[in-house]
């Protein structure tokens, strides 16, 4: 007898919630990471910050490829869990850990030989150079363990267990905390690393976050069951996984390289329009949060209910997360216009004209925050259905044939200079939530079939003998 999948029946928004609020916190808990490498490198100057700075841009570009990667995992699992087919996302586990962990080695040879190249493209300073190098090469060596521990959580989101990636992070984050100031001071037998000892502490953290998931998963108590004596890659489903997770890296790489590209049209009106610019990106990273939990949450219920061929539930779904994103983020919004101007003096108390600055940006961004909730969980459910197409079109769409053309155009050829750039994010936030909405009316998202296009290899490993009777 098949056991009852909760996310496939039930109330919609008490799964709803239930997914989304670990998803949120656990990416809080992920932010908490820079916070505390920027803390502690912060008490030994502003070079040391720099170094780190100057290196997470790339960085983040390389974890945002591997996470579209890890999306595939998160989708497939999330539609096999659907049809309550183990057998599949036990399979799909193993070359999802496959296929990412070989990127990620890939990925880690090249970006270390490339570190100290990268970082003179960047135009950094000498005395920058050395230590943003040093921390650049100590981040590619861990990026297996960061990679790894991308797919074991996109794969407990997919069948639904969202809070043990939670408590890891958790435990993870505050481990960080501690070994931060040890390995960058140094204390007794521990050595003072300086700046790398900021990289040292995370990859070690990451690398002890990646030992853990695999644990878990070979222990098979979490829903997954991963076995290592099924070693042969399935290239089919390899080759299928990658044609659904490179539009995910693309749509995750194109936000990333669209805030660096708007950071250079915003350095040309000064240090003050600079330090708004950063104040203002900063309040919008924190409103997505809540609004990619949504997401995420999305996707894997509706991936769940497709695969179990409840595509009307499915939409159900997505309509009533829309909802709630536009609800939570407006009310958010409502709460950032009114008191943008204090908020912004937090950031940077003292500095009049740069508090008026941020504040402007922070209350015309704030009002149309509840479109990029609609919009992020209508991706949501793209993602789910396997259309990863979509997003990754939609949102090359929102940054750069809407928002910089809109900000270029505004602040450069009009009286408006630097408001013209804020003007463009709600204009664009706006035209791209119609233009998803549209797309998601049409309704041929719902038609698409990945476990019906994948045909998976018939492997004989120890689940299949034992379940046929041939082991006692």
């Amino acid at each position: 007898m098949q056991k009852t999948n909760h996310l496939t029946e039930g109330p919609i928004l008490k799964s709803l919630i239930g997914l989304s609020i670990p998803i949120i916190l656990a990416n809080i808990l992920q932010t908490a990471y820079q916070i505390t490498d920027t803390f502690w490198v912060g008490r030994l100057g502003t070079v040391a910050v720099a170094a780190v700075s100057i290196s997470f841009p790339i960085i983040f570009l390389i974890i945002s490829f591997g996470g579209g990667l890890a999306m595939a995992g998160t989708i497939l699992v999330a539609q096999y869990k659907g049809r309550q087919d183990q057998k599949a996302i036990n399979h799909i586990t193993y070359q999802t850990l496959l296929m990412v962990i070989f990127v990620s080695v890939v990925l880690s040879i090249i970006g270390y030989f490339l570190s100290p190249h990268l970082i003179n493209l960047m135009g950094v300073e000498q005395n920058v150079f050395s230590e943003a190098a040093t921390y650049m090469k100590i981040s590619f060596l861990g990026m297996i363990f960061m990679f790894t521990y991308m797919v074991f959580q996109s794969l407990m989101r997919g069948v639904g267990d969202v809070k043990t990636p939670m408590y890891i992070v958790l435990g993870t984050v505050l481990l960080n905390l501690i070994l931060d100031p040890l390995f960058i001071f140094g204390y007794k037998f521990i050595p003072s690393f300086g700046v790398a000892g900021a990289a040292v502490a995370t990859v070690g953290t990451q690398g002890l976050a990646a030992v853990i998931g695999i644990f878990i998963l070979l222990k098979g108590n979490h829903q997954i069951q991963l076995y290592l004596d099924d070693l042969k890659p399935d290239f089919d489903l390899i080759k299928k996984m990658f044609k659904i997770g490179i539009p995910a890296s693309i749509e995750h790489s194109a936000r990333a390289l669209g805030m660096m590209i708007m950071t250079f049209l915003v350095t040309a009106f000064g240090t003050c329009t600079l330090a708004a610019y950063g104040i203002g990106s900063r309040i919008l990273s924190f409103v997505i949060v809540p609004a990619l939990g949504l997401s995420i949450a999305t996707s894997t219920l509706v991936g769940q209910n497709i695969g179990a061929g409840k595509v009307k539930r499915a939409e159900k779904i997505t309509k009533l997360s829309s909802f709630m994103g536009f609800i939570v983020l407006t009310i958010i919004g409502i709460v950032m216009f009114l008191f943008a101007e204090q908020i912004s003096t937090i950031f940077i108390p003292g500095e009049i004209d740069t508090i008026q600055s941020s504040a402007l940006f922070i209350k015309l961004m704030s009002l149309t925050f509840g479109f990029i909730g609609v919009q992020m969980a209508l991706n949501g459910a793209f993602r789910g259905s396997g259309n990863t197409l979509i997003p990754m079109t939609l949102s090359i769409l929102s940054l750069w044939f809407l928002r910089f053309p809109i900000a270029y155009f505004l602040s450069s050829h009009t009286y408006l200079n630097e408001i013209g750039i804020w003007i463009a994010f709600p204009i664009a936030n706006i035209i791209a939530t119609l233009v998803t909405i549209i797309y998601f009316s049409r309704g041929t998202w719902k038609k698409k079939k990945i476990t019906e296009e994948i045909k998976l290899r018939k492997e004989t490993t120890k689940e299949t003998i034992i379940e046929e009777g041939r082991i006692n």
